[in-house]
C-alpha cells in the first residue's frame, strides 16, 4: 500500500492540475464560447485533448528541463521537498485568483525550484541564466510581434471577423447517439473559415499550455523518481482534463464578462502571438510564462492603436478614398455609425498594465524566496 506521504503528494499534484484545467480553459476558449461558437462542454473537452497532447509531446521536454537540469542532483526531490514544491504553486494559483492577475505558474514554480537549489548548494546556474535569458526575451518578442501586428494588420482581422460573424452556433454536440459527437452547424464559408480561426487558437492556446504546464504539475515527481514521465503525464493531463471539464465552465462564465471589454480580433491575435512562442520556447525544453507573454501582446495591441491615433487614425474605421457614391454628409453619416457600433475599442492603459506585470513577477519572487526559507530552515532533501 502507498505511503501517506506519497498519496498526499499526488493529491496536491491533482490539485495543482485541476486548477490549472480551471484558470486556463477560459482564457483558451473564452472568445469561442463568448462568440456561441461551442458550448462550454465542447471548450473543455477540446482543453483537455490539446492540453494533453502538448504535454504527452512537446512537454516532456521542459519536464526534463525542471526535474533533471535545475539542479545538480535530482535526488532532491524528495516526497517532502516536491509537496512544499507543489504547495507553493497552488499557493500562487490562489493568490493570482484573489488579485485578480492571473499568476505566472512556469516562474513561480521555477523560482520554488531555485530557492530549494540555493538553499542546498545545487542550482545550476547555467541553466537558470538560460532560462531567465528567454524569460526577458519573449515578452519583448511578443510585444514587438503584437505592436506590427495592431499597427498594420488588425482592423483587416477585425473587419473580416466582424462580416463573417454570426450570432448562429459553429458547433453543436450531439448527443443522439450512444457516443456523443461534434457536429457542425454553419453552411456558410467565410462564417465556417472565421469560426474555426477562433476555435483553433484555443486549440493552440491549450497545446502550448500543455507543452509549458505539465512541467508544473509533476516535473518535482518526475525528477524525484517518484513517477515516470508517462505516468507523470497521464497524471498531470487528467487532472488538467477534470478541471477543465468541471469548474472551468464557471471560469469560462466569469470570463464572459470581462471579454467584452477586450476585443475578440485582440483575443485572437494575442492568443496566437503567447500561443506560438510560448510552444517555441517549450521546444527548446525553456518553462516560460504563458500570461505574462500575454499581457505584454495585449499590451502592445493596445500601444499600437495609440500610435494609430496619433498619425491620424482612430483604429476602428478609416473613411474611403471616394464617397463610394454617396453625397458627403451619406458618407460621413456611414462612417459614424460604423464608429458608433457596439464592438470595444482596444484600448491602453500603462498603469494598469504596469500593475499586472509588476504582481506577476511579485508572486515568483516570493516563491523562489519562501522556498529557500523553507529549505534553509527544514532541509527536507
Amino acid at each position: 500500500m502507498p505511503e501517506p506521504l506519497l498519496i498526499f503528494a499526488l493529491l496536491i499534484a491533482v490539485f495543482v492540475g485541476f486548477n490549472i484545467g480551471g484558470s486556463t480553459t477560459a482564457p483558451a476558449f473564452g472568445p469561442a464560447v463568448g462568440a456561441s461558437l461551442v458550448p462550454k462542454v465542447v471548450a473543455g473537452g477540446l482543453m483537455a485533448v490539446f492540453f494533453g497532447l502538448g504535454a504527452a509531446t512537446i512537454g516532456r521536454r521542459v519536464v526534463d528541463t525542471l526535474g533533471q537540469q535545475v539542479l545538480h542532483d535530482s535526488s532532491l526531490f524528495t516526497l517532502e521537498s516536491s509537496i512544499v514544491i507543489l504547495g507553493l504553486i497552488g499557493l500562487a494559483l490562489f493568490a493570482g485568483n484573489r488579485t485578480g492577475v492571473p499568476a505566472s505558474t512556469s516562474m513561480t514554480t521555477v523560482g520554488a525550484i531555485a530557492g530549494l537549489g540555493v538553499a542546498s548548494g545545487e542550482l545550476q546556474w547555467a541553466t537558470m541564466r538560460e532560462i531567465v535569458f528567454w524569460w526577458v526575451v519573449a515578452p519583448i518578442a511578443g510585444f514587438a510581434v503584437s505592436v506590427a501586428i495592431g499597427y498594420f494588420s488588425y482592423q483587416r482581422i477585425a473587419d473580416w471577423i466582424s462580416e463573417s460573424s454570426s450570432n448562429e452556433p459553429l458547433f453543436a454536440l450531439d448527443q443522439s447517439g450512444t457516443i456523443p459527437s461534434i457536429t457542425v452547424t454553419s453552411s456558410q464559408r467565410d462564417e465556417l473559415l472565421a469560426g474555426g480561426v477562433v476555435v483553433a487558437v484555443g486549440c493552440l492556446m491549450a497545446f502550448s499550455s500543455g507543452t509549458s504546464n505539465i512541467a508544473n504539475i509533476v516535473a518535482p515527481l518526475i525528477g524525484g523518481g517518484v513517477l515516470d514521465m508517462s505516468a507523470g503525464i497521464v497524471l498531470g493531463s487528467a487532472a488538467v482534463a477534470l478541471g477543465a471539464l468541471t469548474i472551468a465552465r464557471r471560469t469560462i462564465e466569469t470570463l464572459g464578462n470581462e471579454i467584452v471589454e477586450l476585443p475578440l480580433p485582440a483575443a485572437l491575435v494575442a492568443s496566437t502571438v503567447s500561443g506560438v512562442i510560448i510552444t517555441t520556447l517549450s521546444l527548446l525544453g525553456i518553462p516560460a510564462s504563458f500570461v505574462i507573454v500575454a499581457t505584454v501582446s495585449i499590451a502592445g495591441l493596445g500601444w499600437s492603436r495609440t500610435l494609430r491615433s496619433d498619425d491620424g487614425s482612430n483604429g476602428r474605421i478609416r473613411a474611403p478614398i471616394g464617397d463610394g457614391g454617396l453625397d458627403p454628409a451619406e458618407a460621413r453619416g456611414a462612417i459614424a455609425s460604423k464608429n458608433d457600433s457596439s464592438e470595444p475599442e482596444l484600448e491602453f492603459d500603462p498603469f494598469e498594465s504596469a500593475r499586472v506585470l509588476t504582481l506577476q513577477h511579485v508572486i515568483p519572487i516570493v516563491s523562489t524566496v519562501g522556498a529557500y526559507a523553507v529549505f534553509s530552515v527544514a532541509p527536507v532533501y
